[in-house]
């Protein structure tokens, strides 16, 4: 099977795009079109510390909206998400 490449707009250069599209709606049209699966990959890894830190629920409409705010400030904005006591590497 060939893999689907995009060009990743969070990475800035073409990437193995996802095999399917995660989030729905528009929102998740645009993701699985624009996303590579590396990038989705670290937003994965930055949602679960959110959602420890913050001790986010995902049958709760706000926590799920405050995640999906991140998301779009993380993969579309360049925005870091900002995680009490995580410090990242490339700081």
């Amino acid at each position: 099977m060939m893999k689907r490449m995009i060009y990743c707009t969070f990475l800035k250069r073409k990437a193995e795009g996802q095999d399917f599209q995660f989030y729905q709606g528009e929102l998740g049209k645009h993701i699985y079109e624009n996303i590579s699966k590396e990038a989705w990959s670290q937003w994965q890894s930055k949602q679960t510390m959110l959602i420890n830190e913050k001790k986010l629920s995902m049958v709760n409409v706000d926590d799920r909206q405050i995640l999906e705010q991140e998301m779009i400030h993380f993969l579309f904005e360049g925005q870091e998400v900002h995680i009490q006591g995580y410090i990242s590497s490339s700081e």
